[in-house]
């Protein structure tokens, strides 16, 4: 008997530290988040004050002169995003239903670690490539002065994106029960009309937030673009700015604070960049976050 009841204390124990240590991991990732955005907003908002807006939300990048017009990094920034977006989610949803509802059992094991693989690539290296052979190839093929260009950007983050956006969609599409498509085919329905209109709707949450996800990792990425956007800090709000030099936050973050004097205006400037980058991909984030809830509170109602 009292054998029994310490083994009963020693489990009850264990599961109370089990149930405590998970509750302290899921708080430390919150933890962590706000002392970020605390540091960020520490070394950031001062830039407020020792710079005067107009300037700071000007067109003009050029800290020597004392010109921090962050306007060209926000546009850069987005150009190279929304590019990006435009390469990513095509070829990313369109490898996700290949893998899922076409690609036999043997095929789809093959394809799945190599997306994997393409995702585990250092960006560095696809910086690397991207100034050997993509950038010269574009200059050649579109006649530009220079393949460093935003274009360039978004075509590397574009492939970065998709193994994110493959293995989101990929599982989501997964998740949809097979009933589904077995009721779509008695009905006469095609392979094509069954994804089409019953798979794809069916995963539209997770599809979603895949791209919402893929969004985000674009947005922070910093390595590959540096080099081969060609860090023009110029405005980029004209269509003809996609096949001309850019620079972006995450860039100019990379390139000039290891060089910048600890407490100058330069140094709160870029913080405040680092401040700005952070709000967007939060927001990115959340907005993932809402487009999943309002799916789900959405497939309750059918249902129910």
């Amino acid at each position: 008997m009292l054998a029994r009841e310490h083994m009963e204390k020693s489990k009850n124990f264990r599961e109370y530290a089990i149930t405590r240590l998970i509750r302290v991991s899921g708080y430390s990732a919150i933890v962590f988040v706000a002392l970020i955005f605390f540091f960020l907003l520490r070394e950031g908002i001062p830039a407020l004050a020792e710079v005067d807006l107009g300037t700071l939300f000007s067109t003009r990048w050029y800290p020597i002169e004392g010109l921090y017009g962050i306007l060209p990094l926000i546009t850069g920034s987005l150009i190279v995003t929304v590019g990006a977006m435009l390469v990513a989610v095509p070829f990313g949803i369109g490898t996700a239903v290949f893998m899922s509802e076409i690609a036999p059992r043997w095929l789809r094991e093959v394809l799945k670690p190599l997306v994997e693989l393409l995702g585990g690539l250092p960006s560095v290296v696809l910086g690397f490539l991207g100034i050997l052979l993509l950038s010269p190839y574009l200059r050649v093929l579109l006649d530009l002065p220079t393949g460093l260009t935003a274009l360039a950007g978004a075509i590397l983050l574009g492939g970065i994106a998709v193994p994110t956006i493959v293995s989101i969609a990929e599982d989501a599409l997964d998740a949809v029960p097979t009933s589904y498509r077995e009721g779509a085919w008695a009905l006469g329905a095609t392979r094509w009309q069954t994804i089409w209109r019953v798979t794809l709707p069916a995963a539209r949450s997770g599809i979603l937030t895949a791209v919402m996800l893929g969004i985000g990792r674009t947005i922070g990425e910093t390595m590959t673009v540096m080099m081969v956007t060609g860090n023009a800090p110029v405005l980029a709000v004209h269509l003809n700015s996609l096949f001309s030099p850019v620079r972006t936050m995450t860039a100019t973050i990379a390139a000039e604070m290891g060089e910048v004097a600890s407490g100058s205006n330069h140094y709160h400037v870029l913080f405040f960049i680092g401040m700005v980058l952070f709000l967007i991909s939060l927001a990115v984030n959340l907005s993932a976050a809402a487009i999943v809830f309002r799916s789900k509170k959405r497939a309750e109602r059918v249902l129910s």
